[in-house]
């Protein structure tokens, strides 16, 4: 029997055991916002160098200046294989609020749906359970023989909280944790049938402008029409930022914005999507952007500029003739493709300044900056992933993007030169963060057999 069928029959074979141990691992209420948890994260975290030495890793816990991470490595009897790290995180979101779960958050269990099976406990989708997928892929191909790939895992116990560790601990292992490419197991599939791969993530730039006039608020009586009032000023510069097309206007902002290869823009058409169905959820029922783009288009491969706070002037109740003296806007930009944080930046403020009338001045406070992500489409690795993934759910994963951002992945770019491959199992419904979170018993068992024929792929 190929080493491949025999690791997946394992997983098969193993799935009560996996779940027990699962079970143990999410009955540890490891909440790494609480001091009052420390000692639980730490608990977590020997628990499963425990289980990765039980599989075949040597394994141990790091300490930090927070919680401890979880490192584990593991070799293939091939020399030439590839090396792949992969990550997930132990700690989970607090309970609260208590009175909303329908059992005790950190006792799993499993519970009939229409759908099949789920598991229902704090942690079980986020990260727990998809951690857990991962390390059953490693235990099936031990028990069948050898791992196809050289593995490192890297598990946090912050992530819920910043990953305020991750960044020193990178730095002081780099060596020891660089490998050919990163797997990330903390996304969703496109439904409960149509596995996903998430190959872009936007980048995010962050300012707060404030346009300042005369020394003090002014009556607008007395100096209204004669003096310059910075909320107009503010107001026709937010004003140009986009064309009536929907495109931002500040120059320079498409350099590095590449249009998408057409099989991929064709698959994005084929995907079950409707805008309308997407804008109607939140009371919306026409797009907004760039035009001729569509919703998916606009939020997972287009770079966006939005304000998103202005405040200028009187605030309270009722009405005051004043004329500010001041007046400031918060503005973000998602960032695709190869656009430069600094330059769009630096674009924005020459923007401003250009259009200051005689007597204001502008102030600028950044306030984060970091570049998108994308794997190439026409990566190896990715299309050996879609291959496998197709094999398991019977049809071809959605390659798409994540209109937000994923910090993480970000550092291990920045710090360790990584490309990452984000597969995920979990559901829209999962309910993470909230009481009653829930992993599907599918997403649990498949997500192993998944992981198992990526690594396969992976290592051909």
């Amino acid at each position: 029997m190929p080493v491949l069928d025999d690791a997946l029959a394992r997983i098969d074979a193993n799935l009560d055991d996996a779940l027990k141990r699962l079970f143990g691992l999410i009955e540890i209420p490891s909440v790494s916002t609480d001091p009052a948890h420390k000692d639980d994260c730490a608990r977590a975290a020997a628990w499963l160098v425990d289980e990765l030495k039980s599989v075949g890793f040597e394994a141990s816990t790091r300490e930090t200046a927070g919680h401890p991470m979880v490192v584990g490595h593991a070799k293939s009897s091939r020399r030439d294989a590839p090396h792949v790290l992969f990550y997930g995180h132990y700690d989970v979101q607090p309970a609260d609020p208590l009175e909303l779960w329908e059992t005790e958050p950190f006792a799993p269990r499993m519970a009939d749906a229409p759908t099949g099976k789920r598991i229902v406990a704090r942690g079980a989708a986020d990260d727990k359970g998809q951690l857990m997928t991962f390390v059953e892929a490693c235990r099936g191909f031990m028990q069948a023989g050898g791992l196809p790939c050289h593995v490192t895992l890297l598990f946090e116990g912050e992530e819920e909280t910043g990953s305020p560790s991750l960044p020193a601990f990178l730095a002081a292992n780099k060596d020891e944790l660089r490998a050919d490419l990163m797997l990330v197991c903390d996304t969703n599939m496109w439904d409960r049938d149509t596995p996903m791969i998430t190959a872009m993530l936007r980048g995010l730039a962050l300012e707060e402008v404030t346009i300042r006039a005369a020394a003090r608020d002014l009556h607008s009586g007395l100096f209204g029409g004669a003096a310059v009032n910075p909320i107009h000023v503010l107001s026709r510069v937010i004003a140009d930022l986009h064309d009536d097309q929907g495109r931002v206007t500040l120059p320079g902002f498409y350099d590095g914005v590449a249009e998408l290869p057409e099989d991929v823009a064709e698959q994005w058409r084929q995907i079950p999507f409707k805008g309308s169905d997407f804008l109607g959820a939140v009371g919306l029922s026409t797009p907004a952007g760039e035009a001729g783009r569509s919703v998916l288009e606009m939020i997972w491969s287009r770079p966006t500029c939005d304000v998103n706070g202005v405040t200028g002037g009187y605030q309270g109740a009722g009405s005051k003739t004043v004329l500010p003296a001041q007046a400031s806007a918060k503005v973000s930009f998602r960032l695709v493709g190869r656009q430069d944080a600094e330059k769009v930046l630096d674009a924005f403020r020459d923007f401003v300044r250009a259009r200051l009338p005689a007597d204001c001045r502008a102030e600028f406070q950044r306030q984060g900056a970091s570049p998108a992500l994308q794997l190439p489409f026409s990566s190896e690795m990715l299309s050996r992933a879609r291959r496998a993934l197709a094999q398991e759910w019977g049809k071809e994963p959605v390659v798409g993007g994540s209109g937000g951002s994923i910090p993480i992945v970000g550092e291990f770019k920045r710090g360790l030169g990584m490309d990452s491959l984000m597969i995920g199992f979990g559901l829209d419904d999962d309910r993470i963060h909230s009481p009653n979170e829930k992993y599907e018993l599918s997403s649990f068992h498949k997500g192993a057999r998944s992981w198992a024929r990526v690594l396969d792929a992976l290592a051909k």
